[in-house]
């Protein structure tokens, strides 16, 4: 589904990003990890058009993805969120929901400013999404409140539920437990595992928590210092002694 090779990224004499290959199979979750400044959200943001590589090739379901606006890749089906959230807040939390479904509404300014019959028949349908996505990530309830009046847990997944309504195949998640406790990282692996049974989509998360990255991840890759150090099922990045001298230091990896 998705296929990078040597994707490399400088800002100035800083190499945030340095020959990367990554791949994923649809149908899968998988989890990019690493400690801080490794590289992951600058990354993410090359496989969404916000940042241009400097080297390297990025295709998304046979379509070549480097030179794309974030716009354009979301329209070919890839979506995601942010590791600081970025919700509307002061619109509603419906208004927040529709706003995600902008690239798949086919109506015309013209028919917007006339009100013609294909903007009613757009704007029942959109509204119509709107309810099913909140009630899938349980805001049903919650539709007509102001987005900032949301408790933290709600807002994330407030805005997971923005990216579905672009109807994504490829669904990234920066962060998502971020801010979270246990009990709301734990709801969180259920709603993923959901995502990708129910919604048939597929799933790339960065993440921090490690029992939330080996509970759900089919595969991980770990970045360090920009570079791909290990990648493999979980039992295998557990062992890895380069994935603990990364984390814990040398004196950690000798022991």
């Amino acid at each position: 589904m998705l296929e990078a090779r040597g994707i490399v990224k400088r800002f100035g004499g800083l190499v945030a990003v340095n020959q990367v290959d990554f791949n994923v199979q649809e149908g899968m979750i998988a989890s990019i990890i690493g400690p801080n400044g490794a590289g992951k959200t600058t990354f993410f943001n090359v496989l969404t058009g916000v940042c241009r590589p400097e080297a390297g090739s990025l295709r998304f379901g046979g379509e070549e993805l480097v030179g794309r606006r974030p716009d354009q890749i979301t329209a070919l089906g890839m979506c995601r969120t942010f590791q600081n959230i970025r919700l509307f807040g002061n619109m509603t939390v419906l208004e927040n929901v529709l706003v995600g479904m902008h690239t798949r509404l086919d109506v015309r300014y013209v028919d917007a400013l006339l009100r013609t019959s294909l903007f009613h028949d757009a704007e029942r349908a959109a509204l119509k999404r709107g309810g099913e996505l909140l009630a899938f990530v349980g805001l049903r309830d919650v539709a007509n409140e102001v987005a900032r009046n949301l408790p933290y847990g709600a807002m994330r997944r407030l805005e997971i539920a923005r990216a579905l309504a672009s109807s994504p195949r490829l669904l990234l998640l920066d962060e998502p437990t971020a801010g979270m406790n246990p009990a709301e990282s734990q709801a969180l692996m259920g709603f993923l595992r959901r995502v990708r049974e129910e919604l048939k989509l597929t799933v790339v998360l960065i993440e921090h928590n490690m029992r939330v990255v080996m509970s759900i991840s089919d595969r991980i890759t770990v970045l360090d210092y920009g570079e791909k150090i290990s990648e493999g099922p979980p039992e295998h990045v557990q062992s890895d002694p380069r994935v603990v001298e990364a984390y814990l230091g040398r004196q950690a990896r000798a022991h």
